[in-house]
């Protein structure tokens, strides 16, 4: 019901900045919790952030609070993450998550919708 793309990964210098985008397609966005991913080689794939459906509500993981915020715009279809004061440690691909209520949840096994990641690499 719900196709992702996610963009604006690239490689940035530790203390740096990006902003991931999410375009999603489909009428019923506007329904849908979001949320963001990240999976480093090797490692499980990890909650980052999501956001409710209206927006309203947010939730960070405990890595990233203070860093990274999550936004969305449901008249562009798209969700945000603008990430501050990348550490090294960020470095991983990122998900973009969409599941079909308007609640917020942490789990991937709560997500039925992922785009298919982009790259985020912070040097040391």
């Amino acid at each position: 019901q719900v196709q992702l793309v996610e963009s604006g990964g690239g490689l940035v210098q530790a203390g740096g900045s990006l902003r991931l985008s999410c375009a999603a397609s489909g009428r019923t966005f506007s329904r849908y919790a979001m949320g963001w991913f990240r999976q480093a080689p090797g490692k499980e794939r990890e909650f980052v952030a999501a956001i409710s459906s209206s927006g309203y509500n947010t939730y960070y993981a405990d890595s990233v609070k203070g860093r990274f915020t999550i936004s969305r715009d449901n008249a562009k279809n798209t969700v945000y993450l603008q990430m501050n004061s990348l550490k090294p440690e960020d470095t991983a691909v990122y998900y973009c998550a969409a599941r079909s209520t308007m609640v917020i949840a942490t789990t991937r096994d709560e997500y039925g919708y992922w785009g298919q990641g982009t790259q985020v690499t912070v040097s040391s």
